[in-house]
């Protein structure tokens, strides 16, 4: 039993360390070998167990999605506007480029041909976790945004309206 009596009750502290576990974090660099399969990092299987999607991102990256994830971000794409412009054009480059994953059992995923060109991904790709999903770069690309979220002077400009306190 916890604190609360009920069964399954978890304290803040606890539920949120939880969440963090879950979470995609980190970079990492793999190899991709010649059939085009990417070894995923042991850190990032956890959320790939129930399968998972890989599309186009918005910053010429790709996005892998948990099962989940994907199923909310479908849902909100379902419900824009189709007469809308602007929202016909992000559910074309979301879900023309959408495909369904599985890890394999050492450890990989199968990048899609078309995805892989995209990319003009080769032997390496840098695997960026977001939280609620992680990103594959080329990694040359990669280090182009490195340089940016390096640049201290541009980041005090760029990041002073987000407000990251914790209100403590």
């Amino acid at each position: 039993m916890g604190r609360s009596g009920a069964p399954g009750y978890q304290s803040g502290v606890s539920y949120i360390k939880g969440e963090l576990e879950r979470m995609f974090l980190g970079q990492y660099q793999h190899s991709l070998d010649e059939k085009g399969r990417l070894t995923i990092p042991a850190a990032f299987r956890f959320g790939l167990g129930d399968g998972a999607y890989v599309t186009q991102g918005f910053d010429r990256n790709l996005m892998v999605m948990t099962k989940s994830y994907f199923e909310l971000v479908y849902g909100r794409l379902g419900s824009m506007n189709i007469t809308d412009p602007t929202a016909r054009l992000v559910k074309r480059l979301v879900l023309a480029n959408a495909y369904q994953i599985e890890v394999d059992k050492a450890g990989r995923i199968l990048m899609p041909t078309t995805l892989r060109e995209f990319l003009a991904l080769k032997n390496e790709a840098a695997l960026v976790g977001q939280g609620d999903y992680f990103e594959i770069w080329n990694p040359a690309d990669w280090a182009l945004q490195m340089e940016k979220i390096q640049d201290t002077e541009a980041n005090a400009q760029r990041f002073a309206i987000i407000d990251l306190s914790t209100g403590k």
